[in-house]
């Protein structure tokens, strides 16, 4: 069973995907940029609903959440603080793409104890300069150049192409759907506010980073997986590297001809991985819910 929901925390309401009955709870955040729940986690969402509640949830302004706020990873951290607080369970399993995935571990090093496992995917917060988002930041300080180039990219399935290959390993190997949920997003009006936002916040001319959680990663005891396309163009694979060594229970998996986008890139390999590092649905307490009661299942989709 798959639906929707919206839950509302402080100003904002945040709108999420929600897939399957009963299992341990498993919440998705997907990243910056053209992104939104389905965008990074369509297949993962489907993929773990057998076994595992998930819940994928879009940020402040992408995909269908709405709500003014200021677009840093601590604000991000905030929000999935009051999204967790409107479930009913003392414990999650967190997954976190990018930006998403700074948010997790920002989190899970406020919370360790609400925190059953952790998942950082090609994750933000692991380093101290992003030299590969420099030509962004540049871009995002052109009156109009982003909302241009949005349109124009959007023209054609190979215009949208020619934007993931600089985010991709090989973006003349992607599959359709992926292709089409992206210029999807691309042809939303105001789908790449927040990320300039974002950028403005957490990103410098001189490559440096508002958000390091580096020297923080040896106090996590929350045991962690980090997954990383070794061909990933925009967060260095060295980070996942380095943080793995320093987390004090930590399981790395590099993913061969995959780059920053790996839930869609190689979705197979990323959901048997995903899937094998979660808490074993068969031990776990489970919460059940009687037919139509499920929290925060407030309509069927397709």
């Amino acid at each position: 069973m798959t639906g929707t929901g919206v839950a509302t925390v402080g100003n904002c309401r945040i709108a999420y995907r929600r897939a399957g009955t009963s299992g341990p709870p498993v919440v998705l955040c997907h990243g910056a940029g053209i992104d939104d729940a389905t965008v990074s986690w369509r297949h993962t969402i489907d993929a773990l609903a057998e076994d595992y509640q998930v819940y994928g949830i879009d940020w402040p302004e992408y995909g269908n959440s709405t709500g003014s706020v200021s677009h840093t990873l601590e604000t991000y951290v905030d929000v999935l603080e009051g999204f967790l607080e409107t479930l009913p369970y003392e414990r999650v399993s967190l997954a976190g793409i990018s930006m998403g995935g700074g948010a997790t571990l920002g989190y899970a090093l406020r919370h360790p104890d609400r925190v059953e496992q952790l998942a950082l995917v090609d994750s933000y917060g692991l380093g101290g300069r992003l030299p590969s988002a420099l030509p962004w930041k540049l871009l995002g300080q052109i009156p109009g150049i982003t909302e241009f180039g949005k349109i124009a990219c959007s023209v054609s399935s190979e215009s949208v192409r020619m934007v993931l290959d600089s985010l991709v390993a090989d973006a003349s190997e992607l599959p359709e759907p992926f292709v089409e949920d992206v210029r999807t997003k691309l042809m939303e009006p105001g789908s790449i506010q927040a990320f300039k936002q974002f950028q403005r916040n957490e990103l410098s001319f001189n490559g440096r980073v508002a958000t390091n959680f580096v020297d923080d990663l040896e106090s996590l005891t929350v045991p962690t997986l980090l997954v990383h396309g070794r061909d990933d163009p925009l967060v260095p694979v060295e980070w996942s590297i380095r943080a793995a060594k320093r987390l004090p229970d930590a399981e790395l998996d590099l993913v061969g001809n995959c780059g920053h986008w790996t839930p869609r890139e190689r979705p197979k390999r990323f959901n048997q991985s995903l899937r094998e590092w979660l808490p074993d649905h068969r031990h776990t307490p489970q919460i059940q819910y009687p037919k139509g009661q499920i929290p925060g299942l407030t309509r069927a989709s397709d």
